[in-house]
Parts: C-alpha cells; sequence; structure tokens
C-alpha cells in the first residue's frame, strides 16, 4: 500500500515521502498515529503542489537575499569609539553594535548574522562577513572613528 508520510518515521520515510508499506503496518500503526495517509490521486497533487510552493518561497528567499547583500556590500557603517594614543580601542566594537550601525542606515540585520571572529579593537576600516541566507554573505565595511 502506498502512503504519504506526514511525518519523520525511524526507518521508514522522512515527512513528505511517498513509499510502499504493508497494509496493515500502515493501516494498523500509521494512519492510527497520524503517521501518514493514503497515497490517492488528490493526496500526491496537493503533495506536489506543496513541494512547489515551498521550492518557489525558498527561491524568493534567496533573492531578496542576494539584492540585501548588494546593497550591504556597498554601505560603510560608521561607529565611533574612545582610543588610545597608539590607535587601540577602549573596549571594543561587537557585532551588536555595527547590527545597531547598520539599523541606523536602515537595513535590520539581526546580530548573529554578522560573523567577526574577534571583536574590532582598533581605529580604522574593517571588513565584516554578514551571513543573509545559507547561500548568501555579503562583505560590510565598518569604520572605526575616534570619539
Amino acid at each position: 500500500m502506498k502512503v504519504i508520510f506526514l511525518k519523520d518515521v525511524k526507518g521508514q520515510g522522512k515527512k513528505g515521502e511517498v513509499k510502499e508499506v504493508s497494509e496493515g503496518y500502515a493501516t494498523n500503526f500509521l494512519f492510527k498515529q497520524k503517521l501518514a495517509s493514503p497515497a490517492n490521486d488528490s493526496a500526491v497533487k496537493a503533495l506536489d503542489n506543496q513541494k512547489k510552493a515551498e521550492d518557489r518561497k525558498k527561491a524568493q528567499e534567496k533573492a531578496d537575499a542576494e539584492d540585501l547583500g548588494r546593497r550591504v556590500s556597498e554601505l560603510t557603517v560608521q561607529l565611533k569609539a574612545k582610543s588610545g594614543t597608539d590607535g587601540r580601542l577602549f573596549g571594543a566594537v561587537s557585532n551588536k553594535q555595527v547590527a545597531e550601525g547598520l539599523e541606523k542606515l536602515g537595513i535590520k540585520v539581526d546580530k548573529r548574522k554578522i560573523v567577526m571572529d574577534d571583536a574590532i579593537r582598533t581605529l580604522g576600516v574593517t571588513e565584516v562577513v554578514v551571513k543573509l541566507h545559507p547561500e548568501v554573505t555579503a562583505k560590510l565595511k565598518v569604520q572605526v572613528t575616534e570619539e
């Protein structure tokens, strides 16, 4: 009997898969536990339409991220910090401060998406990587000036 899995079932299949299982297993376990539904023509078509809609949504999210990446890479965030005589900062500039600087320019990015190996501790321009999507990254210039 062909079934469409509604949830992941260990050793059998993942959500959205269409598989052949024994009729007793399907009726006595999968259907009763609401883990699967019968794979008739209308259910298979509905599943295909759902997958196509998800693919379109993912493609749109990636396109939006690429557009945002182009805008971010053209920007320079300017931050002010107190520093000593040799150009080293008292403290450091963190990804939270960079996110706040971006927000002032009209672009809202979560601070966790701003990837910094270490906080910025010197004056000048530093490039920071911003992960906007699993497949899209952009480089943002951060200019730290003396307060």
